[in-house]
């Protein structure tokens, strides 16, 4: 089939090259601008344009494709493109611009997203992030057919995966980037031939998954550890989840819940040694911290990390 394709982070990259695999015919591609990235702030191409041009597609970058918006103009050049490439069908996935009623017309067979939730459940930015947050026990990929409202389309195809307890978001991401590959070429197969029904969403279950903020990522020790053991592995490998002791932040990448042999308040490190390793009083229970990154230092196991940053006695604020 010839299509459009519209993504930015290497969660699109991923199906782009599953689209690439299986044969079909990429005419354009859509990503966001470059943008600063790394200590030298350069500019950095997305994952998804990287991808195009290794396949010599071209790729078009717009910063709006709104008629009604800020930018009308890049708007209007961005329509005569689609309408004049020749495609079949449009897949977006994680492309973090609003496609309008006016784009979504374009394409003959409309436009199919991949989603990386168990829609309803957790539409919008960050449905990984905030299924760890959440506690759920498994997540998975939607393929569904794009209409205006946010993840509301109906559902082409739907798989689920287990969520266990030592996933991040960035092992998480990474089995459904894969399965979002394999899923949108298997759909495309049924969607050539005819056979790809589309189911509408319930509105039971629906929740939103608002974007992550930086400012989430610093924890609060009077939550309970369990809670606090998921959000370091939703933030984990961004924004990473952060404690502070005196003027230092720390990241925290890793930690599990424990019962700990001393208590004290929320806080503060009821150990900090080879033996018993770092372990927090919580609002309820603690965390065992097992991986840290002091400023400007590298991510470190626990026995490695208090070689260079003593904690015992300290009090994580």
């Amino acid at each position: 089939m010839k299509i459009i394709y519209a993504g930015t982070p290497e969660f699109a990259a991923v199906a782009l090259e599953a689209l690439y695999a299986a044969g079909h015919d990429i005419t354009l591609v859509l990503t966001q601008p470059d943008r600063p990235a790394g200590r030298g702030m350069q500019l950095q191409a997305s994952a998804v344009k990287q991808c195009a041009l290794r396949h010599g597609t071209p790729v078009a970058q717009p910063v709006s494709l709104r008629l009604d918006g800020k930018y009308p103009e890049v708007a209007r050049e961005a329509h005569a493109l689609l309408h004049a490439t020749p495609h079949d069908v449009m897949v977006v996935a994680a492309y973090g611009l609003i496609l309008p009623r006016s784009v979504l017309d374009i394409a003959p067979l409309g436009c199919i997203n991949i989603h990386g939730s168990l829609l309803p459940r957790w539409r919008g930015a960050a449905p990984i992030h905030r299924a760890i947050e959440a506690g759920d026990t498994e997540t998975g990929i939607t393929i569904m057919q794009m209409e205006e409202g946010l993840d509301t389309g109906p559902m082409l195809s739907i798989e689920s995966v287990p969520i266990s307890d030592d996933d991040t978001t960035g092992s998480l991401h990474d089995k459904l980037a894969a399965l979002g590959g394999r899923m949108i070429v298997e759909a495309l197969v049924r969607l050539e031939r005819g056979d790809l029904p589309a189911t509408p969403q319930p509105e039971a279950g629906a929740n939103y998954a608002a974007k992550i903020a930086k400012e989430e990522a610093a924890l609060d020790f009077t939550r309970p550890a369990e809670e606090l053991a998921r959000k370091i592995r939703a933030f984990n490998p961004f924004p990473g989840a952060t404690g502070r002791v005196g003027d230092a932040v720390i990241k925290l990448w890793q930690a599990r819940p424990v019962t700990a042999a001393a208590s004290g308040a929320a806080g503060t490190v009821l150990s900090a040694d080879a033996q018993n390793g770092i372990v927090v009083a919580c609002g309820s229970g603690a965390l065992l911290l097992t991986e840290l990154q002091k400023p400007g230092g590298k991510r470190l196991a626990a026995s490695e990390f208090l070689k260079g940053f003593a904690l015992e006695g300290a009090h994580f604020a």
